[in-house]
């Protein structure tokens, strides 16, 4: 009768066990769904927010800044400009309302850096073809021989998009005025010669209301993953 009680009682258990699994299967699914919804708020909760930081000129490089706005720690904005671009239209600052855009300046016949930086720009006008509040902005540092003709050529060859991508010519002066006063992103203003010429692999990113929010290396791929990264941050901004 002991060895018969024995043989038995696992098998009992057993069968009360599934009897009570089946008994509380909803109630079983329902808390863990729960669980997994509580767990999922709390973490959201107590993970910091990302952002990025909104740069001034005192917070950058004295070299890259013009000795106008170097103590420059609040309200810095990129300042009107007026410009040409690559099919002969006039573009202002009006074209970027209310948009994000990544700034940059290069040359058509650069040998060494911006080849890799118009690979990386081509690269975020891919990744961004779908978001119509994300443009971008090339201005030749060398406006004598990147006439409208040349920009066009050079965009067509490279695949740029006319409407998400503008290449822009214009006065020399004023491109330089921009490149150190507002983007702050040259060692030079221009004034040493026709050669005297920017040469930064910066791409700047600006948002919305016109402030500078990131600076990327142009030629390095992990950079240019960072800035794609950091218009994803930023424009949550705008969606919260």
């Amino acid at each position: 009768m002991i060895l018969y009680a024995t043989n038995c009682l696992p098998q009992f258990n057993f069968a009360v066990m599934i009897q009570f699994f089946a008994k509380y299967k909803t109630f079983a699914i329902v808390f863990f769904i729960l669980s997994v919804i509580i767990i999922s708020i709390i973490y959201t909760l107590l993970k910091p927010k990302e952002t990025l930081p909104v740069f001034q000129p005192d917070m950058v490089n004295t070299e890259l800044v013009d000795s106008t706005v170097q103590n420059v720690r609040k309200y810095h904005t990129i300042g009107d400009f007026k410009l040409i671009n690559q099919n002969g239209d006039t573009i202002t600052q009006d074209f970027y309302k209310d948009k994000i855009y990544v700034a940059d300046f290069f040359f058509t016949t650069c040998l060494s850096i911006c080849p890799i930086m118009t690979d990386h720009m081509l690269k975020i006008q891919e990744e961004l073809k779908n978001q119509p509040d994300v443009l971008l902005l090339s201005h030749t540092v060398f406006p004598k021989t990147d006439s409208v003709p040349v920009l066009k050529k050079y965009a067509e060859e490279k695949g740029v998009n006319d409407k998400k991508w503008n290449l822009v010519t214009g006065n020399k002066k004023h491109i330089y005025e921009l490149a150190r006063k507002s983007y702050l992103a040259s060692k030079t203003n221009g004034d040493g010669g026709p050669y005297d010429m920017i040469h930064t692999e910066n791409f700047v990113l600006v948002d919305k209301k016109k402030r500078i929010r990131g600076f990327y290396d142009g030629t390095d791929e992990e950079a240019i993953n960072k800035l794609l990264h950091d218009i994803k941050v930023l424009k949550t901004e705008y969606t919260n």
